[in-house]
């Protein structure tokens, strides 16, 4: 069974998201929307990994680098400059859309399994990362024309 392999996917995803994000809160400290609601979703993913702990008993978990690869790929240090608030929230969107991605893949395999309690738990931890990644677009969006288009 495979499943194990994208739990420990999904669980680290959630644990880098959670530290990119809290990266993220630091270097824009400020922002003040951006710092309170990074660290809030921060939390989130704190609590998303802690749902997966019943599963991971279950099914199992096989650890995965991936994450800490993507996460070191996109976030090199901190950022300065006119540019820097917009490449660290696109960063954030990319690491959201894997976690949401893993969600879905194990989403599939908790219907396939009918295992009602891990539907339950994705489909509440995926709803809430499909929020997060709103957000960062919405973000993105009102940071882009300030960012590409004012001199720095």
């Amino acid at each position: 069974m495979h499943l194990a392999n994208y739990l420990g996917l999904v669980h680290r995803s959630e644990t880098v998201l959670a530290e990119a994000f809290r990266q993220v809160a630091e270097a824009h400290k400020d922002e003040a929307d951006v710092a309170n609601l990074c660290n809030m979703l921060a939390e989130q993913c704190d609590q998303h990994s802690q749902q997966l702990k019943p599963f991971v008993e279950r099914y199992g978990e096989e650890a995965s680098d991936e994450p800490e690869r993507l996460h070191n790929d996109l976030f090199g240090g901190p950022r300065t400059g006119g540019l820097a608030l917009l490449r660290d929230l696109h960063d954030l969107y990319l690491m959201a859309t894997e976690v949401d991605i893993a969600w879905t893949v194990i989403k599939q395999a908790a219907q396939g399994a009918r295992d009602k309690e891990l539907l339950e738990a994705v489909t509440s931890c995926d709803g809430e990362t499909q929020i997060q990644i709103k957000w960062l677009l919405t973000r993105i969006k009102e940071a882009a024309p300030q960012a590409l288009l004012v001199a720095s």
